[in-house]
C-alpha cells in the first residue's frame, strides 16, 4: 500500500499488495517456462515430431502469458511513477524552499565527492 505523508516533508512509498502479487506471478511464471525449457531439452532427442509440436505449443502460450503479465506489471508501475510525480510536483509548489535546499545540498555533495575523485 502506498503511504503519502507531507505533514513533515517526507513521502515514503511501498509496493501495494497486488503489484507485489503480480510480481511474484511473473516470477512464478517464469520459472515454470524456465522448467519446460529445461525439460524440453533433456527429452529433445527421444521425442517423436507430435511431441516436439506440442511442447512448442505449450511453450508458446507460457511465453504469451509472461508477456501479458509484464504488460499488466508495466501498467501498474507507469501509473504509480506518475502518481508519485504529481505528490513531487505538488509537494515542491508548496514547499519550494524546501527543495530548493535539498537540491543544493544534493548538488554539493555531488560536487564534493567529484572533486575528491580527481
Amino acid at each position: 500500500m502506498q503511504n503519502n505523508n507531507l505533514s513533515n516533508g517526507q513521502a515514503s512509498y511501498s509496493l501495494s499488495a497486488p503489484t507485489q502479487a503480480k510480481s511474484s506471478a511473473i516470477s512464478s511464471e517464469f520459472k515454470n517456462f524456465l522448467a519446460d525449457i529445461e525439460h524440453l531439452i533433456t527429452e529433445a532427442t527421444s521425442m517423436t515430431t507430435e511431441d516436439l509440436t506440442q511442447a512448442k505449443t505449450k511453450l508458446n502460450e507460457r511465453m504469451e502469458s509472461i508477456k501479458h503479465s509484464f504488460d499488466d506489471l508495466s501498467e501498474t508501475v507507469s501509473a504509480k511513477a506518475r502518481k508519485s510525480a504529481v505528490v513531487t510536483n505538488n509537494y515542491v509548489h508548496e514547499q519550494p524552499w524546501v527543495a530548493i535546499g535539498a537540491g543544493a545540498v544534493v548538488g554539493l555533495l555531488v560536487g564534493f565527492l567529484a572533486s575528491r575523485r580527481s
